[in-house]
């Protein structure tokens, strides 16, 4: 049985022409074949490739499966571990130290609070976009903005520090930075985060970096740990908003309907993380044989879980390639599962709820202001797919 199992010799790296929402179509003829794939990693070192939803979600929720960052196993050069804060990739009991602090700063109560909040910051953008009108680039108009004020505003970034603090995050979050940029970027956002934590531990305010520093993590740790919902709380939002409404825009079913009927909303959004997955893959390192999917996993190897193959399965979902807000179904992956699950979803669903129904609302002739093959895409080897402008416009 080993011997028949699909190999997939490199990960695609370009989506199918038109299609800038679907997975690469590689990645769909893998699944086709089965759930799980050999893959030979870049460095040389045997893999897997796992492609299908109930696998990806069972190895996810399994912990003879590691994120040990310095387990990885990809070539023939060392990993060094995560560093101190930096829990996603850590196992237990590192991980839950980490993480279980910030539990009660994430509930499903606590993010409803902040929806006000996140009203006023959305409608200040979308007020500055109409008064600069009638076209606009999205992204940063729109997309980037209101994620980074709320993310701002949770660490408790000062006012007149956010428009470098965000230039800098972006800079080695985009994907396109050469090594150099990304290095000095990187560290930039490190220091000024080191620098952060001292003060808020000096002069505590009202925000969740704050209330951490009465944890018993030092200050270290809390720099990775902002690292970390920055990375998470931003970049996957932002991109979800911009190509969530490119998504809706090349949909126009789908977008009358919720227009018509706003108790879709929360659907929408479900659906547009299930049809989006902007965060692709994860991967994950056995620390013993496993078997998995009729294939016999070896200890020290590592596998790629495709999130975005995952939610498009279908033995998961009916007609998974169509954007469908009145789909009946649960349990997409585009905030993981199991331990690791994503801490923000709730925050990032407020957001993604109070954001694309404002615009929708103030907008109601919005549209591309250029040929939908024409907007420029994020490259597949960002760590998050989207894109990196979207130009639109509307009748005044």
């Amino acid at each position: 049985m080993g011997e028949s199992v699909h190999t997939v010799t490199a990960l695609p790296t370009s989506r199918p022409p038109g299609c800038p929402f679907d997975p690469p179509a590689e990645l769909i003829d893998a699944r086709r074949h089965g759930p799980i794939s050999r893959y030979t990693h870049p460095g040389g070192k045997p893999g897997w490739l796992i492609t299908g939803y109930e696998l990806v979600r069972s190895v996810l929720a399994d912990p003879r499966f590691s994120a040990r960052k310095e387990l990885i196993n990809v070539g023939d050069f060392e990993v060094p571990p995560a560093p101190p804060g930096e829990f996603l990739l850590m196992d237990e009991p590192q991980h839950g130290r980490y993480r279980k602090p910030l539990v009660g700063k994430f509930t499903v109560r606590r993010m409803r609070l902040l929806a006000e909040r996140i009203e006023q910051i959305t409608t200040e953008c979308l007020d500055a976009m109409e008064a600069a009108g009638p076209s606009a680039d999205l992204v940063t108009a729109f997309a980037k903005p209101i994620p980074a004020i709320v993310i701002c505003e949770l660490l408790g970034v000062p006012y007149e520090d956010r428009g470098s603090f965000q230039e800098q995050i972006d800079s080695f979050l985009n994907g396109e930075t050469s090594d150099e940029e990304l290095i000095a970027a990187y560290t930039a956002t490190q220091q000024y985060l080191a620098e952060l934590v001292v003060a808020k531990r000096a002069n505590p305010t009202d925000d969740v970096l704050s209330d951490l520093t009465d944890s018993d993590l030092t200050d270290e740790e809390l720099k990775g740990v902002s690292l970390i919902l920055l990375a998470a709380g931003l970049d996957t939002t932002a991109n979800i908003l911009a190509l969530g409404t490119f998504a809706l825009l090349q949909n126009p079913a789908q977008l009358a309907d919720l227009r018509a009927d706003p108790t879709l909303t929360g659907r929408a959004v479900e659906e547009l993380l299930r049809y989006l997955s902007v965060a692709k893959s994860f991967m994950r390192t056995t620390l013993e044989d496993v078997e998995l999917g009729g294939q016999t996993i070896k200890a020290g190897t590592t596998v790629i879980l495709s999130y975005n193959t995952a939610n498009r399965d279908p033995e998961r979902f009916a007609d998974p390639h169509a954007l469908d807000f009145r789909r009946q179904y649960g349990g997409h992956l585009a905030f993981g599962h199991g331990v690791h699950q994503c801490l923000g979803q709730q925050l990032a669903r407020v957001e993604l709820s109070v954001a694309i129904t404002a615009l929708i609302n103030r907008f109601p002739t919005l549209r591309l202001a250029v040929p939908a093959e024409e907007v420029s895409l994020r490259p597949e080897t960002a760590d998050i797919y989207g894109v990196k402008s979207l130009l639109v416009t509307w009748d005044v």
